[in-house]
């Protein structure tokens, strides 16, 4: 079976669905990754599969670029003659199940969350809302990764609850992310946050409670590790950064290809993001055995049990957050432990890789079997 892989990055196959492809090739499958071309591409091939560059604007919503992606995916699909198409990211999904539908080639998205499209403007969601409908409508499987997207997109009335399945985000290899005991609490806590700078993560409150919390207790010490001068619209510029970092709040780490040794460094892994589908920076640290803080919102409470592997503020909210990492502060080495343990454990029973393996060969077997 020759299956295509769509994404609007490479490095999003590689860093996330390597597992995924690994295994459908090793299942016999033909796999093509279709992408803009990265660094990533050379390594994609060495697994195996073959790499097809996607000529496509990310950000752009113009009528004219989406009716131009929609003809450039057919055009790819056509070439291709894929068995199955599985899709990742918003426009791949939404212009890429418009293609395959005038093909009769079946199509299999991953909405990965619900992001900036649902959370900005009320134009903006009317336009997601109809995009959604118009692009994946009529499909019988999406995968959705938590309960809180699920119920969303049922109750707006984008999606049917018959189309959606939940996948836990993209897993986790827990062999390649191995556990480990906290670091020794006697002079600091460290408290590390992981993502791109932007708004939508809660970057400002992390920066805010970091200043509020220091304060309060300086045996707390805050980092901050990810990449600056995001595409994204709600991205940070340096100049509201500098600040934080100026004044010793926060220490800006830069950005990483892997994260684990930062991880490993740190007593607590904080994510105050307002959305996510399955936080990755939180299923990477809990996988570690390292506890957790993180908001009271979709994607990011499922991944916490609050007050056992971990502990939730409130979203938007510096102060909040800023009390939950004083709280945590404040446990005692082994209850902290306990919390890490916890979240290994969460991790290996919910969150195995293993597990979104077998749910993509499910659908992958329903959905050629019907075509």
């Amino acid at each position: 079976m020759h299956i295509v892989l769509t994404v609007n990055a490479g490095w999003n196959i590689w860093n996330f669905r390597k597992p995924v492809v690994e295994a459908l090739l090793a299942d016999g499958h033909q796999v093509t990754i279709l992408a803009p071309n990265d660094d990533t591409a050379a390594q994609l091939e060495t697994l195996g599969a073959h790499f097809v560059h996607l000529e496509m604007d990310v950000d752009g919503l113009s009528p004219a670029s989406s009716i131009e992606l929609i003809d450039t995916f057919r055009n790819h699909f056509h070439a291709l003659r894929p068995d199955i198409v599985l899709s990742y990211t918003v426009k791949n999904n939404i212009f890429g199940a418009m293609a395959a539908r005038t093909l009769g080639i079946p199509f299999l998205p991953n909405v990965t969350g619900l992001g900036t499209l649902f959370l900005g403007s009320k134009p903006l969601f009317v336009i997601g809302k109809l995009l959604y409908r118009l692009g994946m409508g009529a499909l019988p499987i999406i995968f959705v990764q938590n309960d809180d997207d699920h119920d969303f997109l049922v109750s707006k009335k984008l999606l049917k609850a018959g189309q959606l399945r939940i996948l836990p985000g993209s897993g986790i290899d827990l062999e390649s992310f191995p556990v480990s005991t906290l670091p020794a609490s006697n002079e600091t806590i460290t408290f590390l946050m992981i993502s791109r700078l932007i708004r939508d993560k809660g970057t400002m409150e992390y920066l805010e409670a970091a200043r509020i919390a220091r304060t309060a207790n300086p045996k707390c010490t805050f980092q901050l590790l990810g990449p600056m001068g995001s595409a994204n619209r709600t991205a940070i510029p340096e100049s509201a950064l500098k600040p934080y970092f100026e004044d010793g709040s926060v220490d800006y780490l830069g950005a990483t290809n892997d994260v684990r040794p930062f991880v490993e460094a740190a007593h607590c892994v904080v994510l105050p993001s307002y959305r996510e589908g399955a936080p990755r920076s939180l299923i990477e640290a809990a996988a570690m055995g390292r506890p957790l803080v993180t908001t009271d919102a979709p994607g990011c409470r499922a991944v916490v049990e609050n007050g056992k592997s971990g502990l939730l503020c409130q979203v938007r909210d510096a102060q909040s957050l800023a009390q939950a990492c004083l709280d945590f502060a404040e446990l005692d080495p082994c209850t902290q432990q306990a919390m890490g343990d916890a979240g290994r454990d969460l991790m290996a029973r919910e969150y195995d890789v293993g597990i979104v393996i077998d749910r993509y060969r499910t659908a992958i077997a329903e959905l050629t079997v019907s075509a």
